[in-house]
């Protein structure tokens, strides 16, 4: 790889060293005439990268896989998973890439890796890529919950590769470029329980112990303690899922990492009116991934992660059952105390205290919840307008207790987002985008990258779909 002067990129591999079992060598498809349509200049500082260069064709040819550095061992990984409930013993990255890992600034190992760089052996007939539309919504959305603090894979950048991909039409190419924790998921273990490789899953958790959960390793049952951890952590980003309306839409195992973060961003998409029956996805057909749903599905997803993991947390079968069947009956407990006090943030009220106030606020946030639905109240102006004391009537009597526990509105203001992707704007800024016209989506993506700050002339990003847009709204997976 030929890299300018100043610009020095070390590509780690890991992933593929300690586990070669789970990662077949592989080479991004070449890029007719690449070009850089978005670029997170704050990420790539964050990742040691200079953003002039990543700009230049050296740059590109980092993001693009066709030009990386001599040591670099880029892989497809191999991993399984349940989708939509149906077992898939192989499934894998059929159109992406690990690149390998990078140390950023603080220290932390960072995956950097691509979707849309071609087929791979796990292809199962796809074409292995990606256009512009499905890529730049993953880059804004998020970007989106990155900002508003949620655990998030985050994309490095988008880019045209000026290959032309068939879908339902004939639409520019792109791929993207993205960083995370690792990728490890759910389906990772799966696919090596499924195998039966007991030497090759103790190395797979102990992998993900080591990137993840190092205190796991003083405990008297690491892998029971990888569990914990694991049912922990998707329980707070489920939580935080869940108060700022967010649908991913896919909830498939292969696509819940060991880290607790967000990935995969497909057919996701905000909550308007809030409703738990919301479905946007158009492969959802029989509402599986449902806004209401997520936390039960998260819950047999890590009941499926369990059942990887029993060959390590005990030799005996029914000590090893007992044990994990503990641990995944922890995630009610740990989602509803997250939900809850992020609920109470949202609300302004204090912590819980355990006297009379604490069970009068839990009795309003029950009675909210089916207020918003019985008046199909959009979900994120709600907050705001009712720490600005704009009230509607069918709230009055609730509005009235909630006073009663002294508020603290100003809090309020820090936790409730003005701004988020808001369906119709995506779509408004993606259809721009196809016809050449980058402008909507910039302004889009400058506006919820700080969505509590509300700012004049940004009304119109802050204001619920047409009433008509969203009875006929779907999000599609891209693939």
């Amino acid at each position: 790889m030929s890299i300018a002067p100043d610009s020095t990129v070390v590509l780690g591999h890991r992933f593929a060293t300690e586990l070669p079992e789970l990662a077949v060598r592989w080479q991004a498809e070449s890029t007719p005439d690449a070009r850089v349509l978005v670029l997170n200049d704050a990420l790539a500082t964050e990742l040691g990268l200079d953003p002039a260069w990543l700009r230049s064709p050296d740059g590109i040819g980092l993001l693009t896989g066709t030009r990386v550095p001599a040591a670099a061992q880029p892989v497809a990984q191999g991993y399984a998973g349940h989708q939509f409930g149906g077992w898939v013993p192989r499934l894998g990255d059929g159109r992406a890439l690990l690149l390998g890992e990078l140390v950023d600034g603080r220290q932390r190992l960072r995956d950097l890796h691509l979707k849309g760089s071609g087929r791979t052996p796990f292809a199962r007939g796809g074409d292995g890529l990606a256009a512009v539309g499905p890529m730049l919504r993953e880059h804004l959305i998020s970007e989106a919950m990155y900002a508003l603090g949620i655990p998030t894979t985050r994309s490095l950048a988008v880019v045209a590769t000026g290959r032309p991909v068939r879908r339902e039409t004939l639409q520019d190419g792109a791929l993207l470029a993205r960083v995370a924790a690792s990728h490890l998921r759910v389906g990772s273990f799966q696919y090596v329980a499924a195998a039966g490789d007991l030497a090759l899953l103790r190395r797979l958790a102990d992998h993900a112990i080591g990137r993840h959960y190092p205190d796991a390793t003083r405990a008297d049952n690491p892998y029971l303690a990888l569990l914990d951890s694991v049912v922990s952590a998707q329980a707070g980003l489920i939580a935080r899922w869940m108060l700022v309306g967010f649908i991913h839409g896919v909830m498939n195992t292969d696509n819940m990492t060991i880290s607790g973060e967000t990935i995969d961003y497909g057919p996701c998409a905000f909550l308007d009116a809030f409703d738990p029956n919301t479905v946007f996805s158009s492969i959802d057909s029989w509402g599986r991934y449902a806004y209401g749903n997520q936390p039960s599905v998260a819950a047999w997803n890590l009941a499926r992660f369990a059942e990887a993991l029993l060959p390590l947390i005990a030799d005996d079968q029914e000590k090893a059952v007992e044990l994990a069947t503990a641990a995944v009956q922890d995630f009610p407990q740990h989602y509803v105390a997250a939900w809850s006090a992020g609920m109470r943030r949202k609300l302004g009220l204090a912590a819980e205290v355990g006297n009379r106030d604490d069970a009068v606020a839990r009795e309003l946030l029950d009675e909210l919840m089916g207020l918003l639905e019985g008046e199909h109240a959009d979900y994120t102006s709600f907050f705001r307008r009712l720490a600005r004391g704009t009230i509607e009537p069918a709230f009055e009597a609730w509005a009235a207790r909630w006073r009663s526990l002294d508020p603290d509105v100003g809090a309020m203001q820090r936790v409730n987002p003005v701004y988020i992707p808001r369906n119709h704007l995506v779509e408004e800024a993606l259809a721009a985008a196809g016809a050449g016209d980058m402008d909507p989506f910039d302004r889009l993506l400058a506006v919820i990258s700080a969505p509590y700050d509300e700012r004049p002339g940004f009304e119109r990003y802050a204001e619920p779909a047409p009433e008509d847009f969203g009875r006929c709204y779907q999000t599609f997976c891209g693939t």
